[in-house]
């Protein structure tokens, strides 16, 4: 069974999910962080446990990102997608804190071509690990904020939050 926690943030509370893992940061594997009203958020079933000490180190390292003192994460995810996503969703964990990317140029990153931006924003919009890894830093071609699952006011606030002064 998965286990989760809630924590408070300045994006309302993240739900987080994961699974016991002896060699990971903190001992949990991280499988998804959402947040309140997310499309494709997840919400925790009856049977799962709540555990907020298993989720200590992250819980820890996302305080520091949100209080300003984090630009990198330490921890273990485990997200599970086709292979295109994971491709996607590993390009994302290359875009530096404090900068942005386009649509077009995850496309270029990832191989694919010019006309695979609409599967590649799908896949950005499935990202089951919004903050850690930051699909929030994916703009439109021309400056713009363009769809997130979490809604545009906590993307504006994350790019807010590293520096970023985003179009929109």
């Amino acid at each position: 069974m998965p286990l989760y926690t809630l924590l408070d943030s300045p994006l309302g509370p993240l739900t987080l999910v994961g699974e016991p893992a002896a060699d990971a940061p903190g001992g949990t594997v991280l499988t998804s962080l959402s947040v309140p009203d997310q499309k494709g958020g997840v919400v925790p079933a009856a049977d799962w446990t709540r555990e907020p000490a298993a989720f200590a180190e992250a819980a820890r390292q996302l305080t520091e990102y949100f209080a300003g003192e984090r630009r990198e994460f330490a921890l273990a995810l485990s997200a599970r997608g086709t292979a295109f996503r994971e491709r996607v969703w590993a390009a994302l964990d290359g875009v530096p804190y404090g900068e942005t990317v386009s649509y077009g140029e995850i496309a270029r990153r990832i191989g694919a071509s010019r006309p695979a931006v609409r599967a590649i924003g799908t896949a950005i919009g499935a990202n089951p690990l919004l903050v850690l890894r930051p699909c929030h830093r994916v703009i439109g071609a021309d400056g713009s904020l363009t769809g997130y699952a979490g809604g545009l006011d906590r993307k504006r606030a994350l790019l807010s939050l590293e520096g970023v002064a985003a179009a929109g």
